[in-house]
Parts: structure tokens; sequence; C-alpha cells
């Protein structure tokens, strides 16, 4: 199930910046927001799969800033990258995140550290750049994930960064408002990716009973809502965060 692949926006003329671009679910996001119309700033921690991104959307509106999503100069050069597209920052979907497995007992100031420097610091620091260049019908979309909501075993200091990216998602909401800036997060569940390819084989069976929908999702259902709080379709929606999970974070 694709469903990003049937959905189309209008974005011609806007740019976007997209972090994590070449995995499960960044890539799904680019494609669609590619395939409607914006000038794409794609921003990687791996050059060779941002590269071969770039070629199977034909490198026409494609910037590409290779580099440490988190880090300074990575974050300048895409925001400098988007102004030069369209004279602003139209659309932010930071959506480059780590899931590493680790007890709390087991979690060094390192790793813990290093999980909120990519999944909560990192997406602070890039809106907080972004801020100067937005303007009226600018939108972001983080991404937050259940764990945020439910905590995870195991994944601890994941869902601590996606339950602080949820509440800078709602604080922005207040701040940027004015502005005529909507601020908005998609809450995955269980995602058909690489990065939860363990949690699948250990746990899968008792978490797809959990679900509702009775299946885990594709990263094209992600990518589809995601794209539409970035819409004018969402243009009265600030401030939420929209779950795509099947019904997990419902069933409880």
């Amino acid at each position: 199930m694709n469903p990003s692949s049937n959905v189309r926006f209008d974005f011609s003329g806007r740019s976007a910046i997209v972090t994590g671009a070449s995995g499960g679910i960044g890539a799904e996001v680019v494609r669609l927001l590619h395939a409607s119309g914006a000038h794409l700033v794609l921003v990687d921690l791996h050059p060779e799969a941002l590269e071969a991104l770039a070629d199977e959307l034909g490198r026409e509106r494609v910037t590409l800033v290779p580099g440490d999503a988190s880090a300074q100069d990575t974050i300048d050069a895409a925001v400098a990258e988007a102004v030069a597209a369209s004279g602003s920052v139209d659309l932010l979907l930071p959506v480059a995140g780590i899931y590493p497995r680790s007890t709390v007992a087991e979690t060094s100031d390192e790793l813990w550290e290093r999980v909120q420097r990519i999944n909560l610091n990192g997406v602070f620091k890039l809106i907080r750049a972004c801020i100067p260049h937005f303007g009226a019908g600018s939108a972001v979309v983080t991404f937050a994930s259940v764990a945020g909501h439910r905590g995870s075993q195991l994944h601890a200091h994941y869902a601590a960064s996606k339950a602080g990216v949820i509440a800078l998602t709602r604080s922005l909401a207040h701040e940027l408002g004015p502005a005529g800036v909507r601020v908005n997060a998609v809450s995955p569940g269980t995602i058909n990716t690489g990065m939860v390819k363990d949690l699948v084989s250990d746990r899968g069976e008792s978490m797809m009973a959990q679900t509702p929908l009775h299946r885990f999702g594709e990263p094209g259902e992600v990518a589809a809502a995601a794209v539409f709080l970035a819409s004018d379709a969402a243009s009265f929606i600030t401030g939420e965060t929209l779950h795509v999970n099947g019904g997990l974070f419902m069933a409880g």
C-alpha cells in the first residue's frame, strides 16, 4: 500500500527542506513533495543514498546537502539553499532520527545525548534557524512517534526525545501562529522500515495484535499524512499531532 503515489498537492514555486531524506519515510516524503512541484533541499548523512535519490527524481528542483542534520554547518547550508530557491523557507519536514536499542540501565551518557542530539536538539536547531526565513503560509511538520505518547520498552531515550518533539511542536504553534506559520506533527506507529526491523522481529506479532487494523504501516502512508499537513488543505490546522498507527495508540 502506497497512497503517496496517488496523492498530489501543488507546491510549485515553494521550497522544502527534508532531513533524513534517504530513509524509509524520508524518501517517500521527498517523492511526494517532488511530484507536487516543490524545490527540494535534501539533507542526509549518507551522500551515496542522497545521490541515488536525486538520480531517481531526475535532479530537477533538487539540491543536496549531505551531512549531519543536527550540525549547525549542515543546518545553515540547508537554510541558505532553500532561501536561494524561493526567497523563504516554505516547508520544513525534519524526518531524521535514530532508534538504537538499549535498556535505561545500559544506556550510557553518550548514547542518551546522541539520541537527544539527533532526534530533538537537531529539530530545535533547524527550526530556530528557519524562523527568520518563514513567511505567512509556511508550514513545519515534525515527526514524533507513538513511543513519545506511550513510552517504549528498550527505547526510553527514543521515547523521551519524541515526547520532546511533541511538546516543541505545540509550543512553536503558539509562537509562530500569529505570523501565519503552522506547526504540526505526525506520530507514526510501527512502519515497515529498516529502523524497526529488530522490533518487528522481537515483538511484531504482539504489536500487530494490539493494532486495530492488524497490519503495520507503510512509509508512503506516513508521507501522505505529513504532506497533507504541510499543504494548504490543512490551512486551519496547527498544534496538532496526527496519529498514523493503525489505531495502536487508541487501543492503548
